[in-house]
């Protein structure tokens, strides 16, 4: 068993990241499923096919939901699988945390929603010059 991993995003955010990290991975060693949500959706179904997802997913170790935008619509879906589902839910995401969370596929939801976070923080870096050059 290993945990689920499912990406609630705008439009198709989520299945292009999925795409880019097929491209620079051999495999993707976890269950991932997208659930695109787009302005006309209605967020009361969404919000049952995110549970239907949820339960489909869930062997026994929960599911990690990550959402691109805290507040939006994803983000506020994913909010309302809490209580009956073992999930663990973090917005921002981006595609150093999808790499990160699909590098450690045998730990456990709360450590692999701690390496996706770390992989997100981590992912984002400020180029400076170098003034001597």
């Amino acid at each position: 068993m290993s945990v689920g991993l499912l990406l609630v995003c705008h439009n198709n955010i989520g299945n292009a990241l999925i795409d880019t990290a097929l491209s620079l991975m051999e495999t993707v060693p976890l269950e991932i499923k997208v659930l695109n949500v787009y302005r006309d959706s209605a967020p009361e179904h969404i919000v049952e096919m995110a549970r239907d997802m949820v339960l489909e997913m869930d062997t026994g170790d929960g599911v990690l939901i990550l959402t691109d935008l805290f507040g939006a619509t994803p983000s506020n879906i994913a909010a309302k699988l809490y209580g009956g589902h073992r999930v663990a839910i973090i917005a921002g995401l981006n595609l150093p945390m999808l790499i990160r969370t699909l590098n450690y596929p045998t730990l456990d939801l709360d450590l692999l929603a701690e390496k996706a976070l770390t992989g997100g923080r981590d992912g984002i870096v400020m180029y400076k010059t170098d003034s001597t050059h």
